[in-house]
C-alpha cells in the first residue's frame, strides 16, 4: 500500500527554546528541529526575554514572537529555510528599536 502526501500529518510545534546560539523546536511527534539563531537576525539581535516571549500560531504550524514581529514556520525549519528578510529591512528594524 502506498501513502500520499495527504496521508502524512503536518508537523506541529509544541514547545520552543531559544538560546544565544540555537533555536530548537519540539514537535508533536517527538522530533526536535534545531537551527542556528543567526539564520534569523531578529532572534539573533533579541534579548533573552524577547526570545522567551513566543506563541504558537496556526495550531503549531508556526511560531510568532510579538516583541520582534517575527514568524517562523515549522515547514520552513524542516526545509532548512533561513530568514528571507533583507539587510535593509533588518537595519530599519534595528533603527526603530534604538530610537
Amino acid at each position: 500500500m502506498s501513502s500520499s502526501q495527504a496521508d502524512i500529518p503536518a508537523a506541529q510545534a509544541v514547545d520552543v527554546h531559544v538560546t544565544d546560539d540555537m533555536l530548537t523546536v519540539e514537535l508533536t511527534d517527538g522530533r526536535r528541529i534545531a537551527a542556528p539563531v543567526n539564520w534569523y537576525p531578529r532572534l539573533a539581535k533579541a534579548s533573552p526575554s524577547e526570545r522567551a516571549n513566543w506563541r504558537l500560531i496556526g495550531r503549531g504550524a508556526g511560531i510568532h514572537w510579538p516583541d520582534l514581529d517575527e514568524d517562523i514556520s515549522v515547514d520552513g525549519l524542516l526545509e532548512g529555510r533561513r530568514s528571507g528578510e533583507s539587510e535593509e529591512s533588518i537595519q530599519h528594524w534595528l533603527d526603530s528599536r534604538t530610537g
